[in-house]
Order: structure tokens, then C-alpha cells, then sequence
């Protein structure tokens, strides 16, 4: 299954299944075949993947030399984080399965 975020504004971000699912768990939206978030939902879902960025960051620099060992959350999250502040400035939501 492939996860297609979709706004009115944009292009459309195209996910596997298990990185459209961590997307959607990180911002606290329920990882269905089908979902809507909101302008306003959009700057605490931003919040909330940066956050996990972060954390991710700094346990591969406890765990290691610091090196990336393939793609990494930041790498897939950007699409979709552009996305949303791009979706913020425009007032249009973000949906997925529809």
C-alpha cells in the first residue's frame, strides 16, 4: 500500500505504507486508508515531526559515530513537512486515501 498526501496547492507526497504510517503516528493521526488534517492541526504536526527528527539525531550520535546509516526520518519527513508549511500559508488541508 502507498500513502498519496494530497492539498489543492501542491503536488502530491507519495509514501510507502510504513513510512506514510510513522508519519501519520508521530502526528497523532490514526493511520487509516483515509484521513484529512487541518491548517490548523498543521504547525503541532510540524512540531511533532521535528521533535521526532531530533530524537532520532541524538540517539544515533549516542549509539555511534555519528555517521547516517541510510535514509533517515529527517530525509523522508521533509517532503511532507514542506507540505504542511506550505499548506499553512495556502488555508488547505492535507488528505490522504480520498
Amino acid at each position: 500500500m502507498l500513502y498519496r498526501f494530497k492539498s489543492k496547492n501542491m503536488g502530491d507526497v507519495i509514501m510507502l505504507e510504513p513510512n506514510g504510517r510513522l508519519m501519520l503516528e508521530i502526528i497523532g493521526k490514526p493511520p487509516g486508508p483515509s484521513g484529512i488534517i487541518l491548517p490548523e492541526q498543521m504547525p503541532a504536526a510540524i512540531q511533532a515531526l521535528e521533535a521526532a527528527i531530533k530524537r532520532e539525531e541524538l540517539s544515533k550520535d549516542k549509539d555511534g559515530d555519528g555517521l547516517p546509516e541510510g535514509v533517515g526520518l529527517h530525509q523522508r519527513a521533509k517532503p511532507f513537512i514542506d507540505m504542511l508549511r506550505w499548506n499553512i500559508k495556502a488555508g488547505q488541508e492535507v488528505v490522504w486515501g480520498v
